[in-house]
């Protein structure tokens, strides 16, 4: 076989196939960028739009929570300027699920409710909150409406 000084050539075994570094190297690039590309349009398809009724029902239901949908309850409330200490506890709760309250202070969201119909071994009434800002959930939790009840976020562990 000839040399090749200014060209390195590599051999891919069983298969006959040469390829130079440079091609291999593109080829591996491309591979990468569609990889990129099919797992950007899976995420994008997989946000669920909670500007809907039926979207933050399927919101609820894809982290496991079956909610009754004749029970929403709806208001507008303007996050304050400042997070106060109960606030401040609440927001450690969602930055554990991936949310931050503080990115939206001062601003207007929609809060809806309904009553959990699948919660596990309880005899409360359970209620799931979502807090809306556009479309997309920024804060949301589990809790009971007893008084020595429970809170926690809408992500299961």
């Amino acid at each position: 076989m000839p040399e090749y000084k200014d060209l390195e050539v590599m051999h891919l075994p069983d298969t006959g196939i040469h390829m130079t570094r440079r091609r291999a190297v593109m080829t591996v690039l491309i591979a990468a960028a569609l990889l990129l590309l099919l797992l950007g349009l899976r995420f994008l398809m997989s946000r669920t739009d909670c500007g809907t009724p039926e979207g933050r029902i399927q919101f609820l239901s894809r982290l496991g929570w079956e909610a009754a949908a004749d029970s929403e309850t709806h208001q507008t409330l303007i996050l304050p300027a400042e997070l106060s200490e109960v606030l401040e506890a609440y927001n450690r709760m969602q930055l554990k699920q991936g949310y931050d309250l503080k990115r939206h202070l001062g601003e207007r969201c929609e809060v809806y409710t309904y009553r959990v119909t699948n919660y596990p071994d309880c005899g409360q009434t359970v209620l799931a909150t979502l807090y809306i800002h556009g479309r997309r959930v920024i804060a949301g939790d589990i809790h009971s409406t007893a008084l020595d009840g429970f809170m926690h976020g809408i992500k299961r562990d």
